[in-house]
């Protein structure tokens, strides 16, 4: 973003009607557009969505610049919005028509793998994982700010061919909400994003239950065995297990 912002003010239904042009004119020149469309006043009402902008209004070095950004998404100045593994692009209609990409640094195997290991046996099936119906403890778990899904300051660079000066525009914030509203109707693209595979939360809950069913009845076909085997003794039939019912008969 270069200095030297000096661009008029343009009211918000001239706004609006440039972008349905843009997004038009963009469409019918066979680009492939993905509006952000908010019906209402709310941006996100699912649990993803609500849970990317509570973390984004969470932070102090955005607050000064997210109400515009908030306005800018409402209005549907957001007119191509695309989420890639560790890349947001986008295309916002402003004074003028402006493209912005903002990169989001990958989650540390590490940081996954121990996100993983907290939520195991908590989360039953990928279904539930997007639609994000588990438990209070694991969607505070996967919400933590540092330690969750989500980025932090630190991890999102960004970059907007406006003129506006400062570190965050307003094209930018309305993006950063744009992916909120997006995860409304597309929650796996926030695994996507932060280049993660949320089958493995589900698959650690699966291997767990597997093996909690298999291993009490495996020890005490065992611990059968072992007490015909090493001490000899002749066990009542309605004691013993068929795996030993079978062994006796062989003599």
């Amino acid at each position: 973003m270069s200095y030297g912002y000096g661009k008029p003010y343009v009211p918000v239904a001239k706004r609006r009607a440039q972008a349905d042009k843009a997004a038009t004119k963009a469409r019918k020149a066979g680009q492939d557009m993905q509006p952000v469309v908010i019906a209402g006043r709310v941006i996100a009402k699912t649990f993803w969505g609500k849970a990317w902008c509570d973390n984004l209004e969470a932070y102090s070095d955005f607050i000064n610049r997210l109400p515009r950004g908030r306005t800018y998404v409402r209005n549907g100045s957001v007119i191509d919005l695309k989420i890639e593994p560790g890349k947001v692009c986008a295309t916002v209609m402003g004074s003028s028509l402006y493209k912005i990409e903002i990169n989001i640094a990958a989650v540390s195997d590490s940081h996954w793998k121990l996100l993983a290991q907290e939520c195991t046996g908590s989360i039953a099936s990928l279904v539930e994982l997007l639609q994000g119906n588990f438990s209070k403890a694991v969607m505070e778990r996967m919400c933590q700010p540092k330690t969750g899904l989500f980025p932090s300051p630190q991890e999102i660079r960004f970059d907007c061919s406006c003129p506006d000066w400062a570190i965050m525009c307003k094209h930018v914030a309305a993006v950063l909400y744009g992916i909120g509203a997006r995860l409304d109707s597309r929650p796996e693209l926030i695994f996507t994003l932060r280049q993660v595979d949320a089958n493995e939360l589900v698959n650690q809950t699966a291997q767990l239950s597997v093996k909690a069913k298999k291993t009490p009845a495996n020890r005490n076909v065992l611990e059968d065995a072992q007490l015909a085997d090493v001490f000899g003794l002749e066990m009542d039939s309605s004691e013993v297990s068929p795996a030993m019912k079978k062994k006796g008969g062989d003599r």
